[in-house]
Order: C-alpha cells, then sequence, then structure tokens
C-alpha cells in the first residue's frame, strides 16, 4: 500500500466555539431564565426560524438538553421542554445533600490558601450578581462558586456525579433564586460556608453546605408544589449525617 502525503486536510480547526454549542447554550439559556417553560413544546421547524440556524443544529441540541434532563421526547408529538416532578426535584436535593456536603468537607480538609482565596472572591461575585445581575447573571456566579469547590476538593469521582447533574441542580437553583423571599439568604447561607472553611472545621462546613441546600429546597419545592398542583405536604428533605472518622490512606 503506497503511503499518500499529509496534507492540509489533517490539520485540526480550532474553532472555540461551534454552531452546535451556540446553538446548545441559546437553548439551554431559554430554558433556565423561563423563556420556555416546562411542557412547552419545541417544534423543530419554530425553533430553526428563531435561531437562523439548519434543522441539524437544533436536533443535535435538543438530544444534549434531554441528555442533560432539560428537554424529553415524552410521545409522538415530539420533544418538549422537560417537567420536573416534585419527587424528581426531592431526589435532586436529596443527593445535592450527600454529595455537596461531601465535596465541602473534602474542601476543607484539602484546599491550599489560594483555593479559599478563589471562593472568597466566587463568593464576592454572587453577592454583586444577586444584588445588581439578572438571572443568568446569578447563575453563573453560583456555579463559579461551587466549580471551585468542585476543583479544590480532590475528589473527581463526586465532581463528576455533580456535573451530570448540573443542568437540572441549575433550573431548580434558578426556580429558587428567582423568588423574592430567596436572594438575600442564599449570599449568607454561602458565606457561613465559607467561614466554616477558612476555620478549618470539616464538619461546621459540611453542616453548613447541607443547611443551604436544605434551604433553596424549601423554597423551590413549595414553588413546584403551587405550580404542578400537588396534594399533601412537601416530604421531608432526607440529610446525611457526618460523623467524625479517622481519614484513610492519608
Amino acid at each position: 500500500m503506497k503511503r499518500l502525503p499529509l496534507d492540509d486536510s489533517f490539520k485540526v480547526n480550532r474553532n472555540p466555539v461551534t454552531l452546535r454549542e451556540i446553538v446548545l447554550d441559546k437553548l439551554r439559556g431559554a430554558i433556565l431564565n423561563f423563556q420556555l417553560l416546562p411542557g412547552d413544546r419545541l417544534v423543530e421547524r419554530d425553533l430553526c426560524d428563531r435561531l437562523g440556524v439548519s434543522r441539524t443544529s437544533v436536533r443535535e441540541a435538543l438530544r444534549h438538553l434531554e441528555s442533560e434532563g432539560l428537554v424529553e421526547f415524552a410521545d409522538a408529538k415530539g420533544p418538549r421542554v422537560a417537567i420536573i416532578t416534585l419527587e424528581d426535584a426531592c431526589d435532586i436535593y436529596e443527593l445535592r445533600c450527600v454529595l455537596e456536603g461531601l465535596i465541602v468537607q473534602l474542601f476543607t480538609l484539602n484546599a491550599k490558601a489560594k483555593d479559599i482565596r478563589a471562593l472568597e472572591r466566587a463568593l464576592e461575585e454572587n453577592r454583586k450578581a444577586l444584588e445588581e445581575g439578572e438571572l443568568q447573571q446569578v447563575l453563573e456566579s453560583v456555579q463559579g462558586f461551587y466549580d471551585v469547590l468542585l476543583e479544590g476538593s480532590g475528589n473527581h469521582i463526586a465532581a463528576t456525579q455533580l456535573r451530570q447533574l448540573q443542568a437540572r441542580i441549575s433550573y431548580l437553583r434558578a426556580t429558587s433564586v428567582s423568588q423574592a423571599n430567596r436572594r438575600g439568604a442564599s449570599n449568607k447561607e454561602m458565606e457561613r460556608m465559607v467561614e466554616a472553611i477558612k476555620s478549618g472545621d470539616p464538619l461546621a462546613a459540611h453542616q453548613a453546605s447541607v443547611d443551604h441546600v436544605r434551604a433553596a429546597a424549601k423554597v423551590a419545592l413549595e414553588y413546584l408544589k403551587s405550580k404542578q398542583d400537588e396534594p399533601g405536604k412537601v416530604r421531608d428533605i432526607a440529610t446525611p449525617i457526618a460523623l467524625k472518622e479517622p481519614r484513610i490512606g492519608r
């Protein structure tokens, strides 16, 4: 077999943001900003006209959003914005309590001085966004705060598990922080997490994280209950118990 020369077609085109990623960000943002509401039908032709892109780009983005849990193909009528049920939301918040509590606890034990400084900066960015910013800025600032925690925790498996839930967590977060009675409290709860981390107390940091998730859950679940007309009382979120155990292999 004769070897052919490598030509320019072998070169990787370094386009930092592809059209598919732009379409994906636009659709995800419209869902998280409540421009598209749970149950809304997502008609490919209409989306192509609004976005000014091909049906292929829209279809790929919708399939990706399905994998994130923000879009569902529920019946023959085609895709729609996913409806996160009250039960699903409770399950997500319970898992957040476990995973985020662990992440914060590990961050307290493992973080370097530069990580704590980065966390303080992220907390300040969140405070400004809550006071002045639009919902999208608030969500980005909270994600920036958690990105620092995930990076500094040292547990990449737990971080990966949380990131796989990120889209639905962001949707529920948008639901809670969009309520008038939530914005002021959210940053103060995160501040308590940072103070516990700075004091070097992993159990206090764990508890502050769990308290933060539970407070957010209370607001979001009550709102979802009112919108979904669910009978009865919202079930309590089960929370993990942090035990002071000797660290293995450290």
